[in-house]
């Protein structure tokens, strides 16, 4: 089961690294309206996320909250945070049940970076579409060096 959460981090690495490449410098403090989060307060929120993936893999269940940084030191914190992550599932038992860990903080981190590739949109920044299907996604490729895109369409 392993496995499958770390292909699974791979592809939060692939698609998450898609979202925040190149972004305008403006892009962290773009906001879709007065209510909605800013994408530098989404990109913490991720690293939070991927933070509490870790400590529940350890059988624990702290949450802790950081506030945004600069854009760029959160990009890292986020890549960071991923090869944490890798690391425990590869080399530690889960403490906990993989599906949950699936279902609470890597499902979350997946949405939220869906909003940040519709944030780039109305950013006027957008990505490329593609399709993941024929993504090369591999496990343990979590850092920001990732494969081409095989497939992208506008």
């Amino acid at each position: 089961m392993n496995d499958f959460v770390r292909h699974t981090v791979a592809t939060l690495a692939y698609r998450g690294g898609k979202a925040l490449r190149g972004a305008p410098p403006s892009f962290g403090g773009f906001r879709a309206s007065e209510t909605s989060r800013t994408p530098a307060q989404i990109l913490a929120h991720i690293c939070d996320l991927l933070d509490w993936a870790c400590v529940l893999g350890h059988g624990e269940k702290t949450w802790n909250e950081i506030a945004p940084r600069s854009w760029d030191a959160d990009v890292d914190r986020f890549f960071a945070g991923l090869a944490r992550l890798d690391a425990q599932l590869a080399d530690q038992p889960l403490q906990c049940e993989p599906e949950r860990l699936f279902q609470g903080p890597i499902a979350d981190a997946l949405t939220h970076v869906g909003q940040l590739t519709m944030l780039r949109r109305i950013a006027g920044a957008p990505i490329r579409g593609e399709n993941y299907f024929r993504a090369e996604i591999t496990a343990g490729r979590v850092g920001a060096d990732q494969a081409a895109p095989r497939k992208e369409f506008d």
